[in-house]
C-alpha cells in the first residue's frame, strides 16, 4: 500500500526533472526516470512500478511535453513550468489520491 508521503515524494521526484529549454521558444524537456531509477533514488519501487506500467504513463509523459502548446500565448516560460509540473501532480493525483 501506497503511503500519501510515498507518493508525493514520488510526485516531486517526477516534476524535478520537468526542464524548460531555453532555445527562444516555451519548451518543456521530461525525461522520465524508470522505475528502476526511482527505487536508486529512494522512492517507492513497487509504486514506481505501477506508475510507469500504468496504461496512462505514456500520455502523461506526451502531455507534460506538450503543455506550451495549450498556454496562453502570453503566459511566461516560467508560467508554462509550472502548467507542465502541475499536470504530473493531476495525473497522478486523480489515480492515486493522496488524502487517503
Amino acid at each position: 500500500m501506497t503511503t500519501p508521503d510515498q507518493l508525493r515524494d514520488i510526485v516531486r521526484h517526477l516534476q524535478g526533472r520537468v526542464r524548460l529549454v531555453t532555445d527562444g521558444e516555451k519548451t518543456i524537456a521530461f525525461n522520465p526516470p524508470t522505475a528502476e531509477e526511482m527505487t536508486t533514488a529512494g522512492l517507492d519501487g513497487e509504486t514506481a512500478s505501477r506508475l510507469t506500467s500504468a496504461s496512462w504513463w505514456p500520455e502523461m509523459v506526451g502531455d507534460v511535453i506538450e503543455t506550451p502548446e495549450y498556454a496562453e500565448p502570453e503566459a511566461t516560460a516560467e508560467v508554462v513550468l509550472g502548467y507542465a509540473k502541475d499536470v504530473i501532480q493531476e495525473y497522478i493525483g486523480k489515480r492515486f489520491p493522496l488524502d487517503t
